[in-house]
């Protein structure tokens, strides 16, 4: 539902802390007045209007997608203000970033665990949406009766993939494939297939501040992870492709989520795969 005046979101809903702060804007914690319900309304400040727009359609895109295995937490209004737009989502209450996460973890997930966190990013490419900044920070956990759900947060700076080779520099520093370090400009599902790679590198390896690691690995003919808990082939073989330096040798997303690694954890797990319109530092 759009509304339009700051007076109807105070009637409407309560704030209560702030969860966030970013370069983006802020996120609140708060509750819906009728009913309680919980949840984290998204202030994002912008000059022209343009970034804005595109967010919320891109959301409202994942709104109405009716994949079968993608659930998402519901946009409940907007708000177009003066050069603000205000975005009210349904705030889940026992989901934790993923680098809570890891923290309680000991510092690293095993395996089995990290096949979980890269399921979001899959069901995008479906929607033909490129987030453009897939990290461990963007990514909500939730342990519950039916196993791990994955939230996949934060579409700042999401638009949609008409397939042509991107020149804007977009997302975080570290996670930006070596396409845009050799050639300025990228691709949005090859970029996606490197994001996970990342991902999947720092929730296997733990520590953020190694990072620049995965460029060294890049440079070699294949990526060994050291810290692994166990050396499997089949987890190699995905870090390998998923960073290999030319874009054009990297799996596409369904090849992907076609290999041996992906398919017994699909067996294995039951997954709810969750697109959340939200934004938590």
């Amino acid at each position: 539902m759009l509304c339009e005046t700051l007076g109807e979101f105070q009637e409407k809903y309560v704030e209560l802390h702030q969860l966030g702060d970013g370069g983006f804007g802020s996120v609140f914690a708060g509750y819906r007045v009728e009913g309680k319900l919980p949840v984290s309304g998204r202030h994002r400040h912008d000059e022209n209007g343009r970034e804005l727009a595109m967010e919320t359609v891109i959301m409202l895109k994942l709104r109405t997608a009716t994949m079968p295995q993608l659930a998402m937490v519901s946009l409940l209004d907007w708000y177009d203000l003066d050069q603000e737009l205000i975005l009210v989502m349904e705030r889940p209450m026992f989901a934790e970033d993923l680098l809570v996460y890891l923290k309680e973890c000991g510092g690293c997930l095993n395996e089995k665990e990290a096949k979980v966190s890269l399921e979001a990013a899959l069901y995008l490419q479906n929607a033909n949406i490129f987030h453009r900044d897939i990290k461990v920070e963007n990514t909500l956990i939730e342990t519950t009766a039916e196993g791990l759900q994955v939230y996949l947060i934060d579409f700042g700076l999401s638009c949609f993939d008409d397939r042509r080779k991107h020149e804007l520099l977009c997302g975080t520093p570290e996670h930006l494939p070596l396409d845009w370090f050799m050639h300025n400009n990228y691709c949005a599902e090859p970029t996606t297939v490197w994001q996970l790679g990342v991902v999947l590198f720092e929730v296997l390896t733990a520590p953020k501040e190694n990072l620049f690691c995965v460029v060294l690995f890049c440079s070699s003919a294949s990526v060994h992870c050291c810290c692994l808990t166990s050396d499997p082939p089949d987890c190699q073989d995905v870090l390998t492709k998923c960073l290999m330096v030319d874009p054009v040798d990297r799996p596409t997303l369904e090849q992907l989520l076609g290999h041996p690694w992906f398919s017994i954890a699909l067996l294995s797990l039951r997954l709810r795969t969750i697109c959340s319109i939200a934004t938590i530092s």
